[in-house]
């Protein structure tokens, strides 16, 4: 008999970095459909995914010339970003044989649909992959905090933040060696250690809505099923 899961469904949070592989920008084909085959692995259990993702991968390439952008302009240059990372990924599962929609909170109708919650959370329910892209759709806004928002509109069980760290750490173990790794801490512990476990909008909209985290390693194989079969792997962040 199969073990039940702990988590029906869920937001993963991608950033545009974990996209690149070793590469310095853009989008490593072998790296995303590692990432890809991992969420298959779950869908395939059953498991409903949304998924937010980022745009620094892209968007690096000019994010010199940004610091001198009026911010609002920059913003929107990222979040066009995601919608060409969330077309690749949609791409991607669709080589493997999964459905996926693309939702956009920027009007992009030629090439994604405009974000609607209703028809998102009936993808999820049909079984497909829903790729959120976009952002919030507003400037001044991380696109963790655009995963919390739509971890919290889809009601999902958990928001599973994918890392090139295996989780949340005492410190920055790249450069103390002596950093220990959390199996599991509270969101006011992880505030009182001043541990930067995501933006703070999008840190307190998870904590106000009891939303736990999970911060674990994409770059793990099979560490993706380990989290939502309830194994050790990463760190929860829980209320």
């Amino acid at each position: 008999m199969t073990a039940p899961l702990k988590y029906k469904r869920v937001l993963l949070k991608l950033s545009g970095e974990a996209l690149m592989g070793a590469d310095p920008f853009g989008i490593n084909r072998d790296t995303i459909m590692r990432i890809v085959g991992q969420v298959k692995e779950i869908a395939d259990m059953g498991v409903q995914v949304g998924i937010v993702v980022g745009g620094g991968n892209i968007f690096r390439g000019v994010s010199s010339q940004a610091a001198s952008m009026d911010r609002a302009t920059a913003d929107y240059m990222g979040m066009m970003a995601t919608v060409m990372n969330a077309l690749a990924l949609k791409d991607a599962f669709e080589s493997l044989g999964v459905k996926a929609r693309v939702q956009s909170a920027l009007s992009m109708q030629q090439i994604a649909e405009t974000y609607a919650r209703p028809k998102a959370i009936q993808y999820l329910k049909e079984g497909k992959v829903v790729i959120f892209a976009g952002g919030t759709g507003n400037p001044f806004f991380t696109t963790d905090t655009a995963a919390a928002l739509r971890g919290a509109e889809m009601n999902c069980d958990v928001m599973l933040k994918a890392t090139n760290v295996d989780g949340v750490y005492t410190a920055d173990p790249k450069k103390d060696p002596a950093a220990t790794r959390f199996d599991t801490i509270t969101f006011d512990e992880a505030l009182n250690k001043n541990l930067k476990v995501m933006d703070a909008t999008a840190f307190a909209l998870c904590r106000e809505r009891r939303l736990n985290i999970v911060v674990f390693g994409i770059a793990q194989e099979g560490a993706l099923k380990r989290v939502i079969a309830g194994e050790n792997e990463g760190t929860l962040v829980h209320c």
